[in-house]
């Protein structure tokens, strides 16, 4: 017998412990994906990453200037799910906090980095099997 096909709305999966992938687009368009952990929050239709201020992915977001896309991609069997949005850059200690605290609810606490940042990344496209409610 089948697996069952998940709902069209699921929020839990984002909240599920599950590795991700950000797509963030190089200087010559060509796309550079990396495994991240990801928070999202279905309220605000904001999605979180934290980061090294000297990664690849942050700076081709702040290479790429208002209006930087991005996707953010999970899996897991038959369920599945993207998020694309404009990313940007936050380095200010409340936006950093408020991510480390997310991310520490779904995966565990970061080790401490005094260069981390947070891609912020709004979403307004969602696609996939196991989309957070409101979409």
């Amino acid at each position: 017998m089948p697996a069952e096909i998940p709902s069209a709305t699921d929020d839990t999966f984002w909240r599920e412990r599950h590795l991700c992938f950000l797509v963030t687009l190089r200087l010559d368009g060509t796309p550079h994906q990396v495994p991240v952990g990801v928070t999202y929050d279905p309220g605000t239709r904001i999605a979180r990453v934290i980061s090294s201020g000297r990664s690849r992915k942050v700076r081709n977001v702040l290479a790429a200037g208002p209006g930087a896309r991005v996707a953010l991609s999970q899996v897991d069997g038959r369920r599945w799910c993207t998020l694309e949005g404009v990313a940007v850059v936050r380095e200010d200690a409340a936006s950093v906090a408020e991510a480390v605290r997310r991310y520490a609810e779904r995966y565990r606490p970061p080790r401490p980095n005094v260069e981390r940042v947070v891609i912020e990344v709004a979403v307004d496209r969602v696609m996939g099997t196991a989309k957070p409610s409101g979409w």
